[in-house]
């Protein structure tokens, strides 16, 4: 599960609670069909050809040149985003949304897949929000007392065990792994987003904003994200409606017509995390370096708060080792080009 970066209290690691995996955290040059296919130790191999509960409502991309980076300098030093660097994208098609529990449930029913939080048998939850018995708390998590060890938390019970999907079908999925979202896309015949794509799409056509929308926060005192308001981590007041996710589409959409490409939940992204392949990235289409400590995860969450962690900037970046989950982390899918 997710380790709480020192800056952004907003995400967890798995080393934050002790866990037994069986590959190695950081393989240089994963596969996406390789751990489509066995995305774990114990899950049968899965279909690549688009599962017949299959439904995304993507949308077309134009492409082409946009700044990339933290032009604000208000990012943290260890995070990388700066400098501002010129990137060249092609077309592409992005989820409008999040992947939602309805989708997932889908993947899961055609495929018989068991989650990486299913396996180890627990995963993160925000401690205001958990619903699971007294001894299903296995821990708290060091340094971040309000990460908590829930036994049977995963992401058909994502806030444990007294919790259900099917609650909140039209919220995105969280306690997915990246390995775990790497496995729906391969059913899906999809792929994650590259941090390029997903801070092209973020941006919605603006350009040098510093969120999805323009400069302001709450524009107009209206609330454009489901972030933290309040006192971290023991009180939020909900002036945006929300302690934990909101159902997808909740807030206005950007100019693409992407809905909460800030807080709500973090989304994985393709790219390994490297600061210094940042600096220095192709311009023509990054993907990524080929190594990196864990994958790139982009937008934030309803833990962010600019008092902590202000990660819901269009440029705003972090990671987390792939085979960490939360109660914060989903992922949205890009068409593959025919």
């Amino acid at each position: 599960m997710p380790t709480p970066h020192a800056e952004g209290c907003c995400s967890a690691s798995k080393g934050a609670f002790t866990r037994s995996a069986g590959y190695s955290e950081s393989t240089p040059g994963d596969n996406l069909l390789e751990l489509g296919l066995k995305p774990s130790h114990d899950n049968k191999n899965l279909p690549v050809a688009p599962g017949p509960n299959t439904q995304h409502n993507d949308i077309l991309l134009p492409g082409g040149e946009f700044l990339m980076g933290d032009g604000f300098n208000e990012g943290y030093a260890s995070d990388g985003e700066t400098p501002v660097h010129p990137v060249r994208l092609g077309a592409f098609r992005i989820d409008a949304t999040a992947v939602t529990n309805e989708m997932f449930a889908g993947f899961i029913k055609d495929t018989g897949y068991r989650t990486e939080a299913e396996q180890y048998g627990s995963s993160a939850v925000f401690h205001l929000l958990a619903k699971a018995p007294k001894d299903h708390i296995i821990g708290a998590a060091a340094g971040a007392p309000w990460w908590l060890n829930v036994k049977g938390a995963d992401w058909a019970h994502p806030a444990g065990r007294s919790s259900d999907w099917k609650e909140i079908p039209d919220h995105p999925v969280v306690h997915v792994t990246h390995h775990d979202a790497l496995a729906y896309c391969a059913w899906a015949g999809r792929r994650l987003p590259t941090e390029a794509e997903w801070e092209f799409a973020a941006r919605g056509g603006l350009h040098d904003k510093r969120y999805a929308w323009g400069d302001d926060l709450t524009p107009d005192g209206q609330h454009r994200c489901n972030i933290w308001q309040g006192k971290f981590p023991t009180s939020n007041s909900q002036d945006d409606g929300y302690v934990g996710t909101a159902p997808v589409r909740s807030f206005p959409a950007n100019g693409y017509g992407l809905y909460e490409m800030a807080g709500n939940v973090w989304e994985w992204c393709a790219d390994w995390f490297l600061p210094k392949y940042y600096r220095n990235s192709p311009k023509d289409n990054p993907q990524g370096p080929s190594i990196g400590a864990g994958r790139v995860m982009r937008g934030g969450s309803y833990l962010c708060h600019d008092s902590y962690c202000n990660r819901y900037r269009v440029a705003a970046r972090t990671s987390n080792t792939p085979d960490s989950s939360s109660g914060n982390c989903g992922f949205r899918t890009v068409a593959l080009t025919s």
